[in-house]
């Protein structure tokens, strides 16, 4: 997979690179198909909550649909990580959806075959 990391508002460090890099590379054991996933982690300014707002954005993309995330949160690495814990979520639903395709197409394809015994 390509991890493609923007920043918006901030500096990114090796630090935030790395660790980035380690939260999105560990989404692969869940669809083994990621194509690309272009991160953009950046700092909201005028908020209408005190202090600096932290926002991570991804998207993954992936045969047959891109999936997106963004979140908010008072740190850099809360974000990233509710990014992350949400991208699995809609992995694993996106991958049983189309199991169940399968499956499906394969009872109908069973159902039309004619066998001889």
């Amino acid at each position: 997979m390509q991890i493609l990391l923007n920043g918006k508002n901030i500096e990114l460090t090796e630090a935030i690179k790395n660790y980035v890099e380690k939260k999105i590379s560990s989404l692969d054991k869940f669809h083994p198909k990621i194509i690309r996933a272009i991160v953009e982690v950046g700092v909201e300014n005028h908020h209408h909550l005190k202090g600096k707002i932290f926002v991570a954005e991804c998207k993954l993309e992936i045969p047959g649909d891109d999936i997106f995330a963004s979140k908010k949160e008072k740190t850099l690495y809360k974000a990233i990580d509710k990014v992350r814990d949400y991208l699995e979520t809609e992995l694993k639903k996106n991958k049983a959806k189309t199991r169940e395709k399968n499956k499906k197409d394969k009872r109908q394809v069973r159902a039309s075959k004619e066998y001889q015994i």
